[in-house]
């Protein structure tokens, strides 16, 4: 009978709490949010709006759950793509225990960050100011930004980070902690992410062709898991289309004599065993698919809403 109760009570110890990561492109939500949960759960990349869907890490700190939720980049949307991941980043917020506003320090108050402050003051939830990659500002430029941006917006508390090096990671994770809710944990203790191995292994392979050719490759270029087949021998044959929008685009990512896409695929396959914790035999194609931004399929895979009007 003790044991029954015991278990009970440490059931209703347990706490569930979901934290947004919001912020103009290239703030530093996907390198923050793979330092949280210590693992990579969300592409990293130099080029700006990598991260399209709203992506989930999960951690657990002390008895709570926190389920992150990486949105899109805030900017100013253009294309029908760019508002659909815009209304995603901010329905993300909306939903949210706490919402975290990850703004670069370097960059401080610029016009991308003025326009989130005034949308910020919308969200009806706990708002934190997080200002990020302070190991590259002066102190006194940290306080005097921090000072300015909380006269505008009365944030509920301030943190100080380097999202690349930890510095103040440990902190902002226990804070964020005290604000989940009472109740069971939504996911298994060792999981890392919501999304499936699937989409996590295009997004890794996504990320490697950013880092090869982000020149010459417009962010628009996306890539899909055709195929994930595990073998006798335990491991696993991926097959991954990357679709460009022009056959330009489609030579630059063969490279000559396929040297280019060789380079994105052995990378891509590294990392995408170490996730799949298997050995990984990958196989890419490149296609071209003329105005894919405008097929409501393609948001659908990427868990977002089809914006309609051009």
């Amino acid at each position: 009978m003790n044991d029954e109760n015991n278990t009970q009570d440490a059931q209703t110890e347990t706490s569930c709490g979901f934290v947004a990561l919001i912020g103009a492109p290239n703030a530093g939500k996907s390198t923050l949010l793979n330092t949280l949960v210590g693992g990579k759960v969300s592409i990293v990349s130099h080029k700006v709006q990598t991260t399209r869907a709203l992506v989930r890490g999960i951690t657990i700190e002390g008895n709570a759950q926190l389920i992150f939720v990486d949105t899109p980049g805030i900017f100013r949307p253009k294309r029908r793509l760019d508002r659909a991941m815009v209304t995603s980043a901010w329905g993300g917020a909306g939903d949210a225990d706490a919402v975290c506003l990850l703004i670069d320090a370097r960059k401080g108050l610029d016009e991308e960050n003025e326009a989130i402050l005034e949308k910020i003051t919308e969200v009806r939830r706990r708002k934190m100011l997080i200002l990020n990659k302070i190991d590259l500002v002066p102190r006194s430029t940290l306080l005097a930004l921090a000072e300015k941006i909380n006269a505008k917006v009365a944030f509920d508390e301030t943190f100080m980070i380097a999202a690349l090096n930890g510095d103040g990671v440990a902190s902002l994770r226990a804070r964020l902690a005290t604000f989940a809710q009472p109740g069971p944990w939504l996911y298994p203790e060792d999981q890392m992410s919501d999304a499936p191995m699937r989409q996590l292994a295009a997004e890794i392979t996504r990320e490697k062709l950013f880092e090869r050719v982000h020149d010459e490759i417009p962010y628009a270029s996306t890539v899909e898991t055709d195929q994930w087949v595990v073998q006798k021998d335990g491991s696993a044959r991926v097959e991954q289309t990357i679709f460009v929008e022009r056959e330009s685009q489609r030579k630059i990512v063969l490279g000559h004599n396929g040297q280019t896409i060789k380079a994105i695929g052995s990378r891509a396959r590294v990392e995408i065993s170490e996730i799949a914790e298997t050995k990984v035999h990958l196989f890419l194609f490149v296609k071209v698919r003329e105005n894919w931004s405008d097929d409501p399929a393609r948001y659908r895979e990427m868990g977002l809403e089809f914006p309609r009007g051009s």
